[in-house]
């Protein structure tokens, strides 16, 4: 006789439980080969997570960081006698600052790094952004050189809200380290 019980697994975090097999029967009465495995999707949106690295110290405490933008300045020159396109030429490249949010710390540590920032003594660091998939492993990550903070926001205190206070860090950089 048959088994007809399901094995159903309910998983929170991590992989997703494997499909449970059910064996194929063909005409001849034995069971079918089964049919191999689909590989399974590489997708990074799916429980996508990411921290800060700060020299070499992990800070995995922000919940939102602003696009890395990296923009290829052009300059337009419009040819004399030519009016169907304007050339454009390639000048420089500007790396736009990052901007890190994250609720309000009691160390103060990126506050400390700002003030002496303010008080003229910028100390550069050496800033990864590492994103990670809902298994843990490292998807990508964004070495930036040369940063240092040029902007910090304190926390909207409103005690009827309950909402977390929230402290935000903007930094400039001189641009991502080749080979990240």
């Amino acid at each position: 006789m048959a088994d007809d019980s399901l094995d159903v697994s309910i998983s929170f975090g991590g992989a997703p439980p494997a499909p449970p097999s059910i064996p194929l029967v063909v005409s001849s009465g034995s069971p079918a080969p089964a049919p191999p495995e689909a590989p399974r999707s590489k997708d990074p949106n799916l429980g996508l997570r990411f921290w800060i690295e700060l020299g070499s110290v992990q800070i995995a405490v922000f919940k939102e960081c602003s696009p890395i933008t990296i923009e290829t300045v052009m300059f337009e020159y419009q040819e004399g006698g030519l009016n169907t396109y304007t050339h454009k030429l390639p000048t420089n490249t500007k790396y736009q600052n990052v901007t890190l949010k994250r609720g309000l710390d009691e160390s103060q540590d990126l506050y400390r790094w700002y003030m002496k920032a303010v008080n003229g003594q910028i100390e550069r660091q050496k800033i990864s952004i590492i994103v990670y998939d809902s298994l843990g492993n490292e998807v990508r990550r964004w070495n930036l050189q040369g940063a240092y903070p040029c902007k910090w926001t304190g926390p909207e205190l409103k005690a009827d809200t309950g909402a977390i206070a929230i402290e935000t860090l903007e930094i400039a950089h001189e641009g991502i380290i080749p080979g990240s």
